[in-house]
């Protein structure tokens, strides 16, 4: 509760009675005296609707006497700008518009730059370029100049997504070939890490990406060329393998094998395959390779061995003559010598083996499988078809 002093209330109640009694007024307008009374509480009202007029009017009188100091100048005000100062502020927002227009052009310069990488090699893939490289050397962006291009780069980064979805496509092509190459060269006896080798390594330095969406991008790209080039080393791996026919119209007289020796009669083993024919009858290499042997060998008479590589090996047999020296470079259906019945042989004929690190392995899966390595390699070789008859 709030106390009040009702003696002071009744002193000011006592004072405002005093000042505001009941007075009369007496007026002569000139003809006849008039009187006027006007109460107490009458000259209050008038007396506080006087006060508040005279406080709005001292307002007024204020304010209009503060605006016209300042539009005098007598209140100082903030100095205007120089023109050095105004200079220098568009200046600095001709530089920060500068500024963003480079950050523009960048962004775009490496967008179109991933987009031009990233084709050059989906392009060497469906191309089979061997001599294409993985170039994935555009550098990344960052959140903010990705932000500010947005706009401007929006075209190519739609061209990205359409790259990276046919790369997706494209190694899975490419893993399918591989696939079945890999299981063609398991039936001829030869592991496709015979000849897709090589190991990877070194320093981990990791490279920032602007964005998940490039990283992954990136991933599916790097996965595209490895497995293309395992491909590519595959496919390439036809030139060590014996694939073409030694001589024309092949046909055989003896197969790989246990055989009766048609010397002895008895058991024996046949490390390869007798091909007949006349004297002279041309032979071919069966595929690249260096002469290791051109020589006379015991039982195989006047013997060329071709080192293909890779622990491949062909040997051709009973020849009348060797056309071809020791380490000398030869190309698939080369011709190398001639057919004879030199060594240990019952007339003319060519004794025909594949090696693999040294072991001999059948070499009629290697003969019938011409046509699948020849559709399935870019390089081209000459083939030569042919067969006649013989023994050994």
């Amino acid at each position: 509760m709030i106390a009040f002093d009702s003696a002071g209330l009744r002193q000011v109640a006592a004072r405002v009675a005093e000042n505001f009694k009941t007075r009369d007024f007496i007026f002569h307008d000139g003809r006849a005296l008039r009187r006027f009374t006007i109460a107490g509480r009458t000259q209050a009202a008038l007396a506080g609707v006087a006060g508040i007029s005279l406080c709005f009017s001292a307002y007024g009188v204020a304010h209009a006497g503060a605006a016209a100091v300042s539009l005098a100048g007598l209140v100082p005000q903030a100095a205007p700008q120089s023109p050095e100062s105004k200079l220098a502020q568009l200046q600095a927002r001709v530089a920060a518009m500068q500024a963003q227009v480079a950050t523009i052009k960048r962004a775009a310069q490496v967008q179109a730059r991933r987009v031009e990488e990233r084709q050059a090699l989906i392009a060497a893939v469906l191309a089979g370029d061997g001599s294409a490289k993985l170039a994935l050397t555009a550098p990344a962006l960052d959140a903010k100049a990705r932000q500010v291009a947005a706009d401007v780069v929006a075209p190519l980064t739609q061209v990205e997504a359409r790259q990276a979805a046919l790369a997706a496509k494209a190694r899975q092509v490419a893993e399918r070939r591989y696939a079945e190459a890999s299981a063609h060269f398991r039936r001829l006896g030869l592991t496709p890490e015979r000849f897709v080798r090589g190991g990877q390594g070194g320093p981990y330095e990791p490279v920032t990406t602007s964005s998940a969406t490039d990283a992954n991008a990136d991933a599916q790209f790097r996965s595209l060329f490895r497995t293309w080039k395992k491909l590519e080393t595959l496919e390439k791996a036809v030139i060590a393998i014996p694939a073409s026919q030694p001589v024309q119209n092949v046909n055989f007289s003896s197969y790989y094998g246990v055989r009766s020796d048609p010397f002895r009669g008895t058991a024996a083993m046949h490390a390869g395959v007798d091909i007949p024919g006349t004297v002279g009858t041309p032979i071919y290499a069966t595929a690249d390779g260096i002469i290791s042997r051109a020589e006379r060998s015991g039982g195989y008479g006047n013997l060329i061995e071709v080192n293909h590589g890779r622990g491949i090996a062909t040997r051709y047999g009973h020849l009348s003559k060797i056309l071809v020296a020791p380490n000398t470079r030869v190309t698939r259906g080369q011709l190398i010598g001639l057919m004879g019945s030199t060594g240990r042989s019952t007339g003319s004929h060519l004794h025909y083996e594949v090696r693999i690190d040294g072991q001999a392995v059948n070499p009629m899966p290697f003969l019938h499988t011409v046509d699948y390595l020849k559709g399935r390699t870019p390089i081209e070789h000459p083939l030569v078809e042919g067969g006649t008859d013989a023994a050994n």
